[in-house]
């Protein structure tokens, strides 16, 4: 029987390959930081690279307090809870770490995942029936389209960050008569750096009666003068209903998720949200890691201000070298290049240059849409990022790509 499915995938594989889109995991040998040590394309001898493709926005990752509450969090705590929460898996330090998402968020509740996957993929179902309408920026992340497909609600989609489109699919839904409204988006989309017009969408939801839902993952730590998010940076911190969001990326970059939301909501999510139910408790030293990760984030600005600061040395520099960026003042840095085949180039070329970064195309991206999608940490020295703009510049003359690149 698995001849002819075996042949089926094989085939789908090689299609996949024909077409540029096979994704190639290049194997660390170190821990996660601003430098790497991976392996020669191809194989071969081990090489120390500088990394500028991490969601490790505040350079916690690898941060000692944050290792050093991890591991006294596994000594305390323990390895794993081997059940899911409701039945033996909820401990003191899971309860903390929930009050303090609360209280940093500005939220009423907090509900933790396995990941902000899980997170969006058990929240439309639990909250929205067929009665309802939830209405989706088109570039939201995968993990709100899937948990949009789980749940029964009438769906409307908008353009991008388009204010009168969302407002004519919030007219469309209630011409429909939905019963209640859902208004869902990134806060901050991932291969763009664009952040949400979130105040905008909260006066259209105020304005049509809709909830309004944010997933916050490449926000959440550092955007906004706290680093509380998009929520916060656009000065509406009381005007959101949920928020999602990780504990993989500013805040420690190892695993979980939660939910921040209205009280009722996050009681109703412990009740029904299927993730929740039915995954494993996170573990205890992601927990203790991620405590003083958020500890760390919301003490002082310093991280912030280095972040913000060596993304616009960057940034500047690149556009002083002729490349096309996407413009914004996030550190997700999209150098546009357009041609696939042409970004996967440059990408091997900047590794040969010691710069580990990844090239993105269809289907991650729009066709002729292809880029190099740099991400910018606290962790990287001034020297770092001048090195890093200095193999972006060899590499377009020896590409060469001349003008906007």
């Amino acid at each position: 029987m698995y001849g002819d499915f075996q042949r089926h995938l094989r085939d789908e594989l090689a299609a996949i390959d024909a077409a540029g889109l096979t994704k190639r995991e290049r194997e660390l040998s170190t821990p996660q930081g601003a430098h790497v040590g991976v392996g020669r394309t191809g194989g071969g001898q081990e090489r120390e690279v500088l990394n500028l493709c991490a969601n490790n926005y505040l350079g916690l990752a690898q941060h000692p307090e944050v290792k050093a509450a991890a591991m006294a969090g596994l000594e305390e705590w323990g390895y794993g809870l081997a059940s899911v929460r409701f039945i033996c898996g909820t401990q003191t330090l899971h309860k903390t770490l929930e009050a303090r998402l609360s209280e940093f968020l500005g939220t009423q509740d907090t509900i933790l995942y396995p990941s902000c996957f899980d997170a969006n993929g058990g929240l439309f179902e639990t909250l929205l029936g067929p009665e309802d309408a939830v209405i989706s920026d088109e570039l939201n992340h995968a993990s709100i389209i899937d948990g949009v497909r789980l749940c029964k609600a009438r769906r409307y989609r908008y353009r991008n960050s388009d204010m009168a489109d969302l407002e004519a699919q919030l007219q469309a839904a209630d011409a429909a008569g939905a019963r209640y409204k859902l208004i869902t988006t990134d806060g901050v989309f991932s291969m763009d750096g664009y952040i949400a017009r979130l105040d905008e969408i909260c006066d259209l939801a105020e304005r049509y009666q809709a909830l309004v839902h944010v997933d916050d993952c490449h926000a959440t730590g550092f955007l906004g003068e706290g680093g509380r998010g998009t929520h916060e940076y656009r000065g509406c911190l009381d005007r959101v209903d949920i928020l999602t969001g990780t504990l993989g990326k500013a805040l420690g970059g190892a695993s979980g998720g939660y939910t921040s939301a209205r009280q009722e909501i996050v009681e109703l999510l412990r009740q029904r949200s299927r993730p929740y139910l039915f995954s494993n408790t996170v573990a205890p030293p992601v927990v203790a890691g991620a405590l003083k990760a958020l500890e760390l984030a919301g003490e002082s600005s310093e991280l912030r201000d280095r972040l913000k600061a060596n993304t616009a040395f960057f940034r500047q520099g690149l556009e002083d070298l002729g490349f096309e960026l996407l413009p914004g003042e996030h550190p997700i840095v999209p150098v546009m290049l357009h041609d696939a085949a042409l970004a996967a180039r440059f990408a091997e070329a900047m590794l040969a240059e010691g710069v580990y970064v990844i090239a993105f195309s269809y289907p991650v991206v729009p066709k002729d849409k292809a880029r190099i999608r740099t991400q910018v940490s606290a962790a990287l020295t001034r020297e770092d990022l001048e090195a890093a703009l200095e193999a972006f510049g060899r590499v377009k003359q020896r590409l060469g790509l001349g003008g906007n690149a």
